[in-house]
């Protein structure tokens, strides 16, 4: 019997009580030990997810464009501790968003510069879009405009997406607080600006390529559509509706290459590029990284301060290195991983845990909204690891 079979009925439970299907694989020194597939790509066709279904990954680009931006680092091009401006310099003189003690709003400038760290690790005071302070208010006008733009032909790029969020004040002066949001995104700015390349050029020649990861992508070709998983709606009764609102940036003719959540990919694809990590940077005789470079990655960066920030539940344990968790308590997380354990997730329920201690990695892939993370994610962890 596979050592880690006990996944199987785990994933069976996961499709019974939420997505359409799922899929996960476990690698090990080199060697992919586990591989199921469970339920629908498409469940009004009944067509199975397989190891050609392409999922939309989401935040796990994330990860992908960080070591992507490592490579760089280690050709000298940048340092970590640079100022951002140096290389987008529609970055100069940031402002700041502030509240006075009785709720007044107002701008001055930051306390310092964006460093590139600051993008690594999300505490460049960029967020995302939203509602609940004014920077995501700001970020939602400045989005709403583009996409306006788009609709009428006007497409933007990586380029031209840095520029305009530049425009915003920030929510928190660079490096005093973790804040999710636009920051890798202009991580891809800079890796377009420092390598002379489109991004997604830049990832296919530096990492697709060289590992075979034939099926990873921003748009989509024609002849492929057909393998894309549906994503779907799960209403409280656990009702599953397809959502097709989501897809307009992976068409063909598709220009903006989000660096925090643009990537399609497979499990094979996703499950090659964590393995690499795994062992060191280095797979089948590619080195995409060096074993140092992947340790700093892996280390946690945050001030305690910033660990405040970091405060999702079903994170509890993790610190966060150069776009990754990274497992510093396992008591507090009540997990059995190693210290060290790294990774990220996505926002349909996609996750890639990655431990070089023990040369082994994980990705699970499914497409559902809600996603589950809190409750699927904690669990595959502590069953591959119960299963060593």
């Amino acid at each position: 019997m596979n050592q880690f079979e006990r996944l199987t009925p785990l994933l069976k439970s996961f499709v019974e009580k939420g997505p359409a299907g799922c899929s996960c694989s476990v690698s090990r020194n080199g060697e992919e030990l586990y591989r199921n597939f469970e339920g629908f790509a498409d469940l009004e066709n009944k067509r199975p997810i397989t190891e050609d279904t392409i999922f939309r990954i989401y935040s796990m680009t994330k990860v992908i464009t960080c070591t992507a931006a490592l490579i760089l680092y280690e050709r000298g091009l940048f340092l970590l501790n640079d100022p951002l401006e140096e290389y987008l310099p529609e970055f100069k003189n940031p402002q700041v968003h502030r509240y006075t003690p009785y709720g007044a709003l107002s701008t001055s400038p930051a306390s310092r510069p964006i460093t590139i760290k600051d993008l690594f690790t999300m505490s460049s005071g960029l967020t995302y879009t939203g509602d609940n302070i004014e920077t995501a208010r700001c970020l939602s006008k400045t989005m709403d405009k583009l996409n306006a733009k788009y609709d009428e032909g006007k497409k933007f790029d990586v380029r031209t997406f840095s520029k305009e969020i530049a425009k915003v004040p920030l929510a928190f002066d660079p490096g005093s607080h973790w804040q999710y949001g636009y920051s890798h995104d202009v991580l891809g700015a800079l890796i377009e600006v420092v390598s002379n390349k489109k991004f997604g050029q830049f990832l296919k020649d530096e990492i697709f390529d060289p590992l075979g990861m034939k099926d990873t992508f921003f748009s989509i070709p024609d002849e492929k559509l057909h393998r894309l998983s549906n994503i779907y709606d799960r209403s409280e009764d656990g009702t599953l509706t397809k959502n097709s609102n989501m897809d307009r940036d992976y068409r063909p003719d598709a220009t903006f290459e989000s660096g925090g959540a643009g990537l399609l990919s497979t499990l094979k694809d996703y499950s090659i590029f964590a393995q690499m990590l795994a062992c060191g940077g280095e797979l089948n005789g590619t080195r995409i990284l060096s074993k140092k470079t992947i340790e700093l990655m892996s280390t946690n960066h945050l001030t305690e301060a910033q660990l405040l920030d970091f405060d999702w539940s079903y994170q509890a344990g993790y610190g966060y290195g150069l776009g990754v968790r990274v497992m510093i308590d396992r008591a507090k997380g009540g997990s059995n991983s190693s210290l060290g354990e790294f990774g990220w997730c996505g926002m349909a329920g996609t996750w890639v845990m990655i431990d070089p201690k023990e040369k082994l990695s994980a990705v699970y892939m499914q497409q559902m909204f809600p996603n589950f993370e809190a409750y699927h994610q904690p669990r595959l962890r502590n069953v591959i690891y119960g299963s060593l």
